[in-house]
């Protein structure tokens, strides 16, 4: 805890619980009469239907008034989730040290209320100025049918969620002055989505890294391994130099690449090294999905599953794997992309180019259940809870699992789950045959052992990476690396989601020594959003 501050954090599944008592409290209250009793024509009609303009004006106003003078159980009485909220909004004095709050409400949008924040924050004798928009909803209370602001942390300031505190004090890590490669400064003014990646560094290595901390106003993430976010420094400290293994002009690539498409991330990895090169986000939740992400790969996992076919002798690249219509296992019903060609001739390259499901789930009954995991662990280096990126990540997940999931976990579907982080890593591992654990910062700087596996053979290598030359050439992902030179290879791959429109659009390539693995949700097919953004990063920094 930060020198002076006392944080009362609201965590998710405790806000619920403590909110809903003390919203059914403030509506058994505000039910019984002035004089104790229920009245003589017995208890007032409980409104329903959406709130009124008048009801929005009213209710909203009051609220603002409450914050404004700080009387926080006031305000939260206001709210539907009163004792979740009073928390938050008695911190937000007691703890912010925010002080001469003004605030300006905007024309209302149905029950929506925009609105700007003018406040002052004070801390040991020093001051600044804090202004910000935020927006709250007018909701109708469930037991009551009062008008109430439908509580969020995000209501109090726009970046807050479930678990987070806004503080004031002696900031909890010193500042870094994150650098990459070749020095160059790294900024989230600069590069938007390295914002929760670089505040997770400052939170691991702030300490060892030189500098001295300052004063800032802060929120406080509830997440584990989410460093803290500066809103204001009061006092500067002296940040301490961290080098990272990014690329600038790769991050620049990659910022720009994701902002073409919503909800995408995109990674990239220096195959000779395992460094990641750069990891880039737009997303309207802010999670760090890239290295995050637990979602189903689509057919990018068949780089896996065929090495898997290839190194238990089942076949070779250019032996068979027939592409049927469809393909039968264990009473599931398997089928290709609309409009493939069936070719009973086929071989595993040509079907891998083609990205032919069936020809993978023809061969289900000849792998056992734990043949894909064992390549994934063994060979790859995934899902075994042991990577050591410098920050938090996501290793993978390959499970065993048999029944319908053994053939379907070969085509990327199933239980298998990735990141983009994980699928550079694939790409970068079937590109050299060593598995190199990706790193954000050198190991030299924490000396942490990271994880290792015993990789692949020059035959499978050399087997992989024409099958994946293939693709990029003349297969699926031929138009998206299209006027790429040098060596090349890549695969495509789209994920069925229950309750989704569209498929997850996944793509993973490479160009010399550059691996980059990408994923949009809601993409559709792995050449339609995914794969624009891995070309631009393989264009720009390969």
């Amino acid at each position: 805890m930060r020198k002076g501050a006392r944080a009362a954090v609201i965590g998710g599944v405790f806000a619920v619980m403590v909110g809903g008592a003390g919203y059914g409290a403030y509506n058994v209250v505000t039910a019984i009469s002035g004089d104790g009793g229920t009245g003589a024509d017995g208890p007032a009609a409980v409104k329903t239907g959406p709130p009124s303009g008048a009801e929005v004006k009213e209710t909203s106003r009051a609220f603002f008034a409450a914050w404004e003078k700080g009387d926080a159980s006031k305000a939260a009485a206001l709210t539907n989730y009163a004792s979740n909220a009073e928390g938050l909004l008695a911190g937000y004095h007691d703890d912010a040290h925010l002080t001469d709050v003004k605030i300006t409400p905007h024309a209302a949008s149905g029950a929506r209320v925009p609105f700007s924040v003018e406040a002052t924050v004070s801390y040991d004798g020093k001051s600044k100025p804090f202004a910000y928009d935020s927006e709250l909803t007018v909701v109708r209370g469930e037991t009551t049918g009062k008008a109430l602001v439908g509580w969020k942390p995000s209501v109090l300031h726009p970046e807050l969620k479930d678990g987070d505190t806004l503080v004031t004090g002696e900031s909890a890590n010193p500042a870094i002055e994150a650098v990459d490669r070749n020095n160059v400064v790294l900024t989230k003014e600069k590069y938007p989505s390295l914002g929760p990646i670089l505040d997770a560094l400052r939170e691991k290595y702030g300490d060892t890294a030189g500098g001295t901390p300052g004063v800032e106003l802060s929120i406080r993430h509830g997440a584990e391994g989410s460093g803290d976010t500066t809103l204001v420094t009061l006092a500067e400290g002296r940040a301490g130099k961290l080098r990272t293994t990014l690329s600038a002009s790769a991050q620049a690539a990659a910022e720009k690449a994701v902002t073409q498409y919503a909800e995408s991330s995109v990674v990239a990895v220096k195959p000779s090294t395992g460094e990641v090169l750069a990891v880039a986000n737009h997303r309207a939740d802010g999670f760090n999905a890239a290295f995050l992400g637990k979602l189903a790969p689509g057919s990018t996992m068949k780089i896996i599953s065929a090495a898997t076919l290839i190194d238990n002798g089942i076949t070779t690249a250019n032996g068979p794997a027939p592409c049927t219509p469809d393909a039968v296992w264990q009473s599931q019903t398997f089928h290709n992309i609309k409009g493939m060609q069936p070719n009973e001739k086929a071989t595993l390259s040509e079907s891998f180019a083609r990205s032919c499901n069936t020809a993978f789930v023809k061969y289900a009954d000849e792998v056992k259940v734990d043949s894909l995991t064992n390549e994934a662990q063994q060979r790859f280096g995934l899902g075994q809870n042991n990577w050591k990126t410098g920050i938090e990540s996501f290793d993978g997940s390959v499970p065993a699992s048999g029944g319908p999931d053994t053939a379907a976990n070969m085509i990327g579907q199933g239980q298998v789950q990735m990141s983009p982080l994980n699928m550079a890593s694939v790409t970068a591992t079937a590109m050299t045959g060593v598995f190199r654990q990706p790193v954000i910062v050198p190991r030299s700087l924490d000396d942490r052992e990271l994880a290792t596996a015993k990789g692949l053979s020059a035959g499978t290598v050399a087997q992989l990476r024409a099958m994946m030359n293939r693709t990029a050439v003349s297969g699926t992902a031929a138009p998206v690396m299209a006027r790429l030179g040098g060596s090349i290879g890549a695969k495509t791959g789209s994920a069925e989601v229950d309750g989704q429109a569209k498929s997850n659009s996944w793509f993973t390539g490479y160009r010399n020594d550059i691996a980059a693995a990408a994923m949009t949700q809601e993409g559709g097919h792995g050449g339609q959003a995914a794969g624009p953004i891995v070309a631009a990063v393989l264009r720009t920094a390969g």
